[in-house]
């Protein structure tokens, strides 16, 4: 178990991201984030934080989890199979992922790649995501995200040939009433990235279309997800809009039923 309390956490992130974070680097993050809407950023944190934040995603999955098999209508009937642990169970049972989340560690550094501002979400059930696959054909199937920034850790990264990889088609833009996803897929090359256990990435979200590969036996990946917004998102209401964590049982028998 760590010992490394959020203030000492907080601290270490900051001063090792800018001491990671120098200008050839930066430089090199962000024509590749402009490029492919993607980019490794494994550095960013000190391996005492990274173990730190491992502890807590998973002793919040074995205090929180909970299985959704649904399919998403926004996204053309793409699958979710996995177990979650929803944003703001997070937020209220995690102050150290909170505080981190928050804090100034982390976004200065991932705004000098994006070359933009990036902003806590305006949605608190969009803040943070915690999702477990484990059972064969689990994926979280092809989808844009609603807000534009994600730094996704990896928790438990299973072996390349056991699936669970990144796909991504970058410059895409997400038309919830006509998703048009296998247009995009056939007329764009599809990046594929293999990761293992610890890596970090940045995703531009909103306009990068992506899933993981189904895995293809038992095993485990599990990630942590946390979402910034973009200055043009700031003023976005997703009131009233479907939430893939909530949605309804017939979509839920319907995903079930073609597994």
């Amino acid at each position: 178990m760590s010992d490394l309390n959020t203030a000492d956490l907080i601290t270490q992130v900051t001063k090792h991201g800018d001491s990671w974070l120098a200008p050839e680097v930066e430089f090199k993050l962000y024509n590749q984030f402009a490029r492919d809407g993607f980019v490794r950023v494994s550095e960013i944190v000190p391996e005492s934080a990274l173990e730190a934040v491992r502890q807590e995603v998973f002793r919040l999955l074995d205090e929180h989890a909970e299985r959704r098999d649904l399919l998403l209508a926004t996204t053309d009937n793409t699958p979710r199979f996995m177990s979650v642990v929803r944003s703001e169970v997070i937020a209220e049972e995690s102050p150290l992922l909170e505080d981190l989340y928050r804090s100034a560690a982390l976004s200065p550094i991932l705004s000098r790649i994006a070359g933009e501002s990036l902003h806590c979400c305006p949605s608190l059930d969009e803040e943070f995501l915690i999702t477990r696959q484990e059972r064969a054909q689990d994926t979280h199937g092809w989808h844009w995200g609603d807000y534009s920034f994600a730094l996704i850790w990896l928790i438990v990264a299973p072996p390349v040939e056991a699936g669970g990889m990144l796909q991504c088609v970058p410059h895409t833009r997400w038309n919830k009433s006509n998703p048009r996803i296998h247009e995009y897929l056939c007329d764009n090359p599809i990046q594929t990235y293999g990761f293992t256990t610890g890596d970090i990435y940045f995703l531009r979200t909103d306009t990068t279309l992506h899933r993981t590969v189904p895995l293809n036996r038992d095993t485990t990946r599990v990630i942590l997800n946390m979402t910034w917004a973009a200055e043009k998102d700031l003023r976005r209401s997703l009131d009233g809009e479907d939430r893939w964590w909530e949605d309804s049982t017939a979509e839920a028998a319907q995903a079930i039923h073609a597994k």
